[in-house]
């Protein structure tokens, strides 16, 4: 299994940039798909997530409002449109892939199935 992360890049502070996920070598739908973060010195953090099953996308706290998710339906693709971006938003980028559906305790948290390999994004002040 690989997921595939692309779109990263350098970006001025206020800009947008639209980060693009494909999963190969899976033979069904995963139910979760999201984007993790780490910004260096610091830890992975939970950026954003979608579930096929439950419907709708899940936010940090810190990028709700500026940042979409998309899926393309049961396809086991994922973008994150991000929007006005700030200079903390300077980070690589991770998607991740689970197969079943995840409690909601474990969306905000790095144990999903399957890992992409980072894309880094820059954010100039």
């Amino acid at each position: 299994v690989q997921l595939q992360a692309s779109g990263g890049g350098l970006v001025q502070a206020g800009g947008s940039l639209r980060l693009s996920c494909a999963a190969s070598g899976l033979t069904f739908s995963c139910d979760t798909m999201g984007w993790f973060r780490q910004a260096p010195g610091k830890e992975r953090e939970f950026v954003a997530a979608i579930s096929r099953t439950r419907g709708q996308p899940y936010y940090a706290d810190s990028v709700k409002g500026r940042f979409t998710i998309s899926r393309d339906g049961a396809k086991n693709t994922v973008a994150l449109q991000m929007n006005s971006v700030t200079p903390e938003d300077t980070a690589a980028y991770y998607c991740a892939a689970n197969g079943n559906r995840l409690a909601l305790s474990a969306l905000t948290r790095p144990l999903y199935d399957f890992w992409g390999q980072g894309t880094l994004v820059t954010v100039s002040s």
